[in-house]
């Protein structure tokens, strides 16, 4: 199954991220369950992540999205977690 992991930043936290972008990098690869990911844009500076990952449940998308580094950092304001369906791409 597939889930979106869909996060908003803290108003500001612009710096927050760009301090954490490394091991946030480093954990979408090592983690291995990561099929999409990347930074949503306002006028080009990143507010927000998607990342979609693939286990059996959701709670697997729970633990990845508790564990990632930004979440960790404090970088959300808010987090949605859903089951997602690919159908093109």
């Amino acid at each position: 199954m597939l889930f979106a992991i869909i996060c908003k930043d803290k108003a500001g936290a612009l710096q927050t991220r760009l301090d954490n972008r490394e091991k946030h990098l480093a954990y979408l690869a090592e983690t291995g369950i990561v099929r999409i990911a990347g930074p949503f844009l306002e006028d080009g500076r990143m507010t927000g992540s998607m990342v979609v990952v693939e286990g059996d449940g959701i709670e697997v998308a729970k633990d990845w999205a508790a564990n990632d580094p930004y979440a960790k950092a404090g970088l959300f304001e808010d987090v949605r977690i859903t089951e997602w369906k690919k159908v093109v791409g």
